[in-house]
């Protein structure tokens, strides 16, 4: 997950092809835990690119309102 956090280690992850690597994980998979973080990575690879200063997703800051509500 912290290669997906940059714009740069998530082009590269598309140019690698790891979406079916992904998506075969999922399929198989049985541990909730396991489940839930590759959904998440999965939304982050194959979503649409953050806005300008938001491209790296470990320095967005999350208000804290909605923080709590997720």
């Amino acid at each position: 997950a912290q290669l997906a956090a940059t714009k740069a280690g998530r082009s590269h992850l598309r140019s690698r092809g790891c979406y079916p690597v992904l998506r075969e994980l999922h399929a198989w998979e049985k541990d909730p835990e396991v489940l839930s973080a590759c959904l998440k990575l999965i939304q982050v690879v194959i979503g649409d690119e953050p806005e300008a200063g938001m491209e790296n997703l470990l320095e967005v800051e999350v208000p804290a309102e909605l923080e709590r509500r997720l």
